[in-house]
Order: C-alpha cells, then structure tokens, then sequence
C-alpha cells in the first residue's frame, strides 16, 4: 500500500464526496468581499456550488442585474480563489 500524506487522503475524500461543492462554497465565502467588493459580500445572501455551477442568491435586484453582466468575471476570479478550475457557470437567483 502507498503512504498518502493526509493531505491527499483528504483531497481523494472530497473528490469522492458529495460535501465537495459544500466546502468550495465556505472557501469562496471567506473570499467573496475580496472577490467581489465589500458592497456584493454585503448584499449576497448566500453562495453554492453545485457541480460546476455557483449558485448567487440575493434579494436586490439591481445587484442581480449586475452580476448577470459579470457572469464570466466571476467564474475566472472563482476559479483563481480555489486554485483550480471549479465552476463553469454562475446562476443568480
């Protein structure tokens, strides 16, 4: 048997786990005002990945119509924060 660091054990864990996504979305809230700006990180009600979607929701509208717009920045600054190419599509709600 190979010698795994824990590390890689846990890594292989989530590869395989459905708390996957659940754990990519805390490490992007921890990131978001600095992804996004301190007014975004404030109205952004709650973040999720689900598969290689990143699921925003918020309540204000304006802030939805922007982010629309921003769809592409998001993935590529998403992306960059996790250190590997996670989500594909950003949906708002």
């Amino acid at each position: 048997m190979g010698e795994y660091s824990i590390s890689d054990a846990i890594q292989q864990f989530l590869e395989k786990s459905r708390i996957k996504g659940s754990i990519q979305a805390m490490q992007i809230e921890d990131v978001w005002e600095q992804i996004m700006g301190k007014t975004v990180a404030r109205y952004t009600d709650k973040l999720q990945i689900i598969g290689d979607k990143l699921i925003i929701t918020t309540s204000v509208a304006p802030l939805k119509q922007e982010l629309n717009y921003q769809k592409e920045k998001i993935i590529q600054r998403v992306n960059e924060a996790l250190g590997q190419r996670v989500i594909k599509e950003v949906l708002i709600q």
